[in-house]
């Protein structure tokens, strides 16, 4: 397994994800409440390391 180049950049409540190829997909997050532009799922944070997550093809 290689290394891989991944790069975040945040603007407020905006998140944009790049990779080696240049931009790869974008989020916002507000507050435990998140949303990703590639996965189109909704997490949200809970106590500890847990995390809920909801994929749109399962809604």
């Amino acid at each position: 397994m290689g290394l891989m180049y991944r790069r975040r950049k945040k603007y407020g409540p905006i998140i944009l994800n790049f990779t080696e190829n240049g931009f790869s997909s974008w989020s916002i997050k507000i507050g435990r409440w998140s949303w990703n532009s590639r996965a189109k799922a909704h997490r949200v944070d809970l106590p500890g390391r847990l995390s809920w997550k909801q994929d749109k093809s399962r809604a």
